[in-house]
């Protein structure tokens, strides 16, 4: 039922992760779609501005070759003959040092025969044909870009092709006083430029882009996942500390409806138990004068004695009184304890084993209720072993508390006795009220101490008690 309860506490807090979780897969992903957009517009600009680029380069070009090269050529020899050696070197020059800075794979001049006069590719020299409709549109006038790209299905799609090459088309003008690019077409000029590499470092700032929204969700995914664990151990414990108030305050109230009954019910019983007990005791010295082996008063002495035990025991569980603190040397109530007992444990063969540590410092106690407390503990100890037994009792301490523990060699206690041995009433003997720990931790409570008992691991039990040094508020 705890648990359910405890669930119940810490339910909404899960929803708030789950939905936290949730909105970080989403941002993520939104964040990888916007990358993948963000590729696909940066490679769209980056054509763009390869087209702006290789337009720049085609007018500059066109007019290096018309001045530095078909107007000389043309007043020294009267015409241009590329088959010519001399004629072919000057043009390779006026070309390769017009591009030099520039960033071209590839040029092709075609004359107006679309036969191809001028390349880097010399092989190409006096091929036909190859310019295809981008020729026709270049030898009409017009310019045209068209972008040719090499791989498989995911290089194409994740926009980083094996090949991916910008051809660019352009006529090749006369040029006129004032005016570039305005007079009657020559040719046709062909120019390629390499984008692999462009698109290989956006795809890089693609993956580095996702890379980092990866790190900064993995990081806040961490530290939500502590915060959320840290949350729940809170609630938890908060949890368990309302239900321990909750279990403290019905067993309180438990108590004070039992005190209420224990009380009204011994004083209607005490009154009669005693005029019992003193006729019995008056019985006693007349029937002794006639019949000395007469038992009967003595069993009704003892067992009105039994049952005035009990009573006490009812009240000293259900209406503790509160503790008359004072100096107190545990060690000396101990002793008194043992006293008691010498007679008994003689008879028996009991072996009592002292270890007490050097210079215990004094405590703020009640010296009655702790000897009460010691005594019971004392006397299961001595009821769970064979005559004969040993019983070990040890003291220690520290700058808070004093501790005593005690260990005696019998069977043990069950697992599932162990779970019952502070629930009032409830005994394993044939004889008893099954209040004697309930008092023990009664008194110990009341003293701001612990008291824990469980199994040794070879044999027998243990219980420990911790008395701290002062009390609070003093």
């Amino acid at each position: 039922m705890n648990e359910h309860l405890i669930d119940d506490k810490i339910k909404p807090f899960r929803l708030v992760k789950y939905f936290t979780v949730t909105s970080l897969i989403v941002i993520f992903a939104g964040t990888v779609v916007l990358s993948i957009l963000n590729t696909h517009w940066a490679r769209a600009i980056q054509r763009q501005n390869s087209e702006d680029y290789a337009l720049l380069i085609l007018e500059n070009l066109n007019h290096q070759v018309f001045t530095q090269f078909v107007l000389p050529v043309v007043l020294q020899h009267g015409e241009i003959r590329l088959r010519n050696k001399e004629q072919y070197e000057r043009l390779d020059k006026v070309v390769r040092n017009t591009l030099h800075s520039f960033k071209v794979e590839m040029v092709n001049i075609y004359d107006i025969n679309h036969i191809i006069s001028y390349s880097f590719n010399r092989e190409l020299v006096g091929k036909k044909n190859l310019g295809g409709t981008d020729y026709q549109k270049a030898i009409s006038g017009q310019k045209t870009s068209r972008q040719v790209q090499r791989g498989n299905f995911w290089e194409i799609l994740l926009g980083v092709p094996k090949e991916s090459r910008l051809i660019t088309f352009a006529p090749l003008r006369a040029e006129r006083p004032l005016s570039r690019m305005s007079g009657p077409v020559l040719g046709v000029v062909e120019i390629v430029q390499d984008l692999a590499e462009a698109y290989q470092t956006i795809f890089r700032v693609q993956i580095l882009v996702v890379s980092t929204g990866a790190l900064v969700m993995l990081v806040l995914l961490l530290v939500l996942i502590f915060i959320v664990k840290r949350g729940e151990g809170i609630i938890e414990r908060r949890a368990l500390e309302r239900l321990r108030l909750k279990e403290q305050l019905s067993r309180a109230e438990h108590l004070s409806s039992l005190g209420e009954m224990v009380a009204a019910v011994s004083h209607e019983i005490r009154n009669p138990l005693g005029i019992i007990r003193s006729s019995s005791e008056l019985l006693k010295k007349k029937v002794s004068a006639f019949d000395p082996k007469n038992t009967i008063p003595d069993i009704i002495i003892e067992e009105s004695s039994r049952l005035n035990n009990i009573i006490t025991d009812f009240l000293n569980y259900a209406r503790p009184q509160s503790p008359n603190l004072a100096p107190c040397r545990v060690e000396e109530v101990l002793e008194k304890n043992l006293t008691h007992l010498a007679s008994q444990m003689e008879q028996q063969g009991y072996e009592i084993h002292r270890s007490y540590e050097n210079n215990l410092p004094e405590i703020m106690a009640d010296a009655t209720m702790l000897y009460q407390a010691f005594l019971n503990i004392l006397i299961n100890s001595i009821q769970a072993i064979q005559p004969g037994g040993k019983i070990h009792i040890d003291l220690s301490s520290n700058h808070e508390a004093v501790i005593v523990s005690f260990e005696d060699e019998g069977v043990g206690i069950p697992g599932d006795v162990m779970e019952k041995i502070w629930d009032p009433f409830f005994t394993t003997k044939e004889t008893g009220t099954g209040l004697g720990l309930g008092i023990v931790k009664n008194i110990i409570d009341l003293h701001g101490g612990d008291i824990q008992i469980r199994n040794r691991s070879d044999c027998g039990t243990q219980v420990v008690i911790i008395l701290p040094l002062q009390q609070g508020g003093q």
